[in-house]
Formats: structure tokens, sequence, C-alpha cells
């Protein structure tokens, strides 16, 4: 995914939520002045291999979620799946998140040499400030939604879930297989239920790029709203 391929969308993300772009690029920079240009290598086993992109809802407790996780060749974890999967014994070698929930996961994975993706958007910078200095720097791969500069890359997405997708694609994942996703989860509030009907829309957008169908937009496919996607 290149940048410009993506800004269309995103600031059809920002014109829908209300977020203001210059606050993404001040976190940017911010994430870039703490962090060193992650070497994309340490994931290269991603390249045709098939990879768990695992979501942080409640179905990731499912035995069959669990079971499908771990058959695939690698594990991509959205924020807690990581510590969900942790708890079921299954290791991760990517974690992607904003840093809105368990820093400490972070820190300790990083440290164990596992990649996390750390991203910076308007209403994070606390965060970053305190959380990305702890780990180690080897293992940061620093991310923005917003244009890429310096040590921050930007493939693509918009959830922690979505952007494990885009990532696993930029770096020539063969399947993606998707597990503990819950786009109807009637837990979450109005405003997670939004973002999360934009996961779906990336989603649906990335398997098009793909060629590829994702199981987990059946039967959902037909009511996606595509305007603001470039779809060929």
């Amino acid at each position: 995914m290149h940048f410009d391929e993506w800004e269309p969308v995103y600031e059809a993300i920002l014109d829908d939520f209300g977020y203001d772009r210059a606050g993404d690029e001040r976190a940017r920079d911010v994430l870039a002045s703490l962090t060193d240009e992650f070497n994309l290598d340490r994931l290269s086993s991603v390249r045709d291999a098939t990879v768990a992109i695992a979501g942080a809802g409640p179905s990731l407790d499912d035995e069959s979620s669990l079971e499908r996780a771990r058959d695939t060749d690698l594990v991509f974890a959205a924020s807690t799946a990581a510590d969900t999967l942790a708890e079921h014994g299954i290791g991760v070698d990517c974690m992607v998140t904003d840093l809105d929930k368990n820093p400490d996961t972070v820190r300790q994975l990083t440290h164990q040499g596992v990649p996390v993706a750390v991203h910076a958007h308007g209403d994070n910078v606390p965060a970053v400030r305190t959380v990305v200095p702890d780990c180690a720097a080897d293992a940061v791969l620093a991310t923005t939604q917003s244009t890429p500069r310096g040590s921050v890359q930007n493939f693509g997405g918009f959830t922690d879930g979505d952007r494990a997708a885009f990532l696993a694609d930029h770096l020539g994942a063969a399947q993606l297989v998707f597990v503990g996703w819950d786009f109807d989860d009637p837990a979450v509030g109005p405003m997670k239920a939004q973002k999360l009907t934009w996961a779906e829309r990336l989603l649906y957008w990335l398997e098009s790029r793909r060629g590829e169908r994702f199981g987990l937009l059946d039967g959902r496919r037909e009511s996606i709203e595509t305007r603001a996607l470039p779809l060929e």
C-alpha cells in the first residue's frame, strides 16, 4: 500500500470522525523522535505464509478460534488479543497497537524480541511518550495513519485489527485468516461500533486488492458502504 493510494481513504475517515490531520501529524513526529527505522527483514517469514489476524473480540476465547490461530504459520495480534492468546499458550509474531490498553504487554514483547507495530495518532501522544522509551528499540515498528516520515511508516489501515491485516499484506502473506473478530458485538459503544464499520470497509477493500475472499465478510459484503473506497 503506497500512501498516495491510502490518502483519499484516510481523508474520508478524518471527515467521518471529525479528526484533525494536524493532530495525527504531531503524534507521528513525536513517535519519530523516539524510534529508529525498523528492519522489515525481521518479518520476512511472513512472505508466502498463512497469517492469523487476531482481533480482540470475545470470540477469540472460543476453542475454534484458538485452533484456527494455532493452525496458521504466524499470528499477528491486535492489542489485547496478544494477552488472550498468551493465556492459551499461543505466542504472537507481531503485535499491532495504539497503546490504549495493555502497555506492559507491549514493553514485555519488545524485550522478548517480538516486533510491535506502535501506532501514533492525535489522541495518544501521552501514551507514546510514556511507553515507547521503555521498549526495546529494535523491536518497535512505528506507524502512522497520516503521511509517513522518518522512522514512521504507513501500510494502510485504521483500527489495530485491520492495520495488522494491511501490514501482513504488505509483507507478502499468502493467506490471511481472521479470528476473534466480532463486528456486531453488542457490548461496544457507538464510537467503537463506528470504527468497526470502517474496519469492515477496509477489509473489503483489502480482499478486493488481494483477489481473496475473507470469511469474516461472508454474508456482509452486500451491505458494506464502499463509496469512499477506490475499488477497481
